[in-house]
């Protein structure tokens, strides 16, 4: 029984290895963490001890238990998760590697604490399975903080996708050359010149992986930080411009009102001279050149004129565009935030629909004040295709990357206080957003 039990140590090593593969994902867990800890936790208790029991049953060797079980606990493993199979390879084969040469190292620290007793080294009773599980364990107590916060932000960084391709390479290379390292017979460790040999390339290769694995950080990071400047470049410009666009259909509109006046004068004057054909030309003329977007939505103006400049471009397409606002004219938020949200928002939906078969078309805006500190926004709209999302964040369809839109208004709504939540379910895509007024 006692032999049971230290060859099952050797696989009870599954249980911390499992749980610092998890670490840097536990924000894409299927389930929750108390709930996978309930189950997962009693079954690799139960598969380490019945492989221990195979192993001593049918007199094998725990290498030849050892890599089939690690292939299906990769299997759980990828079943629990929402991330591509690359990252969860990545991870997994990373932290397969690191346990491999605490395998050797444990190994190598048994023979040398049994150095002058053959008859007990690699026994069932020696001390190689408690040191491995130690040594395992204090790794993972090490490394939690890390693996839970810069590995974690590396792993649910999009950019740097293709780099998950072949980061599985050394330690692939490492696992390997640690079960080639594994002698044959276990007296063979216990000759002074070979053990100095083992412990010289095991700790070599645990160097070179720790190396490989901080090199390999700190050019996620600087790939990182190369990336988020290229997308705030991109995002500035194009929020520029959409900024700009927006500024000049307001400043048209408020031109057209200001140009009817005069109209009015100069058509008093004909009035009175009683010349009809000319109020006609006159009329004609400056029904051509006055904007087709001066409707009227709410009290205040520069929001009026935003609606009214994305209602104008649906009815030129013909999208049926429902507008369902109430506000007042002096507003509780920052009115050039709620325009440039309302601006992407729009935009958006126009997109949208202009992908969408005719029948289909909707877009459904309503802005309500909820309360003196709240106003409440919601954008609907029907869409044909596919929504790309990772890690919760909505990703562009026209480009790699974040959706430029929707990342502008997550952050104007963070900048007011607010929050917004985008779904999008049986072909219709929800914009929900909150924005708290600074009283």
């Amino acid at each position: 029984m006692r032999t049971i039990i230290f060859q099952a140590l050797e696989f009870t090593v599954l249980i911390p290895g499992m749980l610092l593969a998890y670490l840097p994902v536990n924000s894409s867990l299927k389930q929750k963490p108390k709930k996978m800890i309930a189950w997962m936790l009693p079954l690799l208790v139960i598969i380490s001890f019945l492989s221990g029991f195979v192993c001593n049953r049918f007199h094998l060797s725990t290498r030849m238990i050892l890599l089939p079980l690690l292939f299906l606990t990769f299997i759980l493993y990828q079943a629990t998760l929402r991330i591509s199979l690359w990252k969860s390879v990545s991870i997994y084969l990373a932290v397969c590697a690191v346990f491999s040469c605490f395998n050797s190292l444990a190994r190598a620290t048994s023979a040398m604490l049994s150095f002058n007793s053959e008859e007990q080294a690699f026994s069932g009773f020696s001390v190689f399975a408690v040191l491995y599980n130690i040594f395992c364990i204090l790794f993972v107590i090490l490394i939690w903080h890390p693996a839970s916060h810069v590995v974690k932000d590396m792993v649910e960084d999009e950019n740097l996708a293709q780099t998950w391709y072949v980061f599985w390479v050394l330690p692939v290379l490492i696992i390997g050359l640690n079960l080639v390292l594994i002698p044959k017979y276990n007296t063979i460790l216990h000759t002074q010149r070979f053990l100095h040999g083992y412990i010289v390339i095991v700790y070599a290769l645990l160097l070179i992986l720790a190396l490989f694995y901080t090199m390999f950080l700190m050019m996620a990071n600087i790939l990182n930080k190369n990336q988020k400047l290229q997308q705030e470049n991109l995002f500035l410009s194009v929020q520029q411009e959409r900024y700009e666009n927006l500024r000049s259909a307001i400043e048209e509109a408020r031109q057209a009102r200001h140009d009817i006046r005069h109209h009015f004068v100069q058509l008093s004057v004909m009035a009175e001279d009683g010349n009809l054909e000319k109020i006609k030309d006159y009329l004609q003329n400056a029904m051509d050149k006055i904007p087709g977007f001066d409707f009227h939505f709410c009290e205040n103006q520069s929001v009026d004129n935003v609606i009214g400049y994305y209602y104008a471009l649906a009815q030129k397409e013909e999208i049926p565009f429902d507008a369902r606002v109430d506000l007042p004219q002096e507003l509780s938020v920052d009115e050039m935030d709620l325009c440039l949200i309302l601006s992407n928002l729009l935009e958006n939906a126009l997109e949208a629909s202009r992908k969408t078969t005719m029948s289909r078309q909707q877009i459904l805006l309503e802005i309500r004040q909820h309360s003196a500190s709240l106003l409440l926004i919601r954008v609907e709209n029907n869409f044909d295709g596919i929504i790309k999302e990772k890690s919760h964040l909505l990703h562009s369809t026209k480009r790699k990357g974040l959706g430029i839109g929707t990342q502008s208004v997550r952050r104007m709504a963070e900048k007011n206080d607010g929050s917004c939540n985008f779904t999008y379910e049986n072909g219709v895509f929800t914009a929900k957003i909150m924005l708290r007024a600074t009283l």
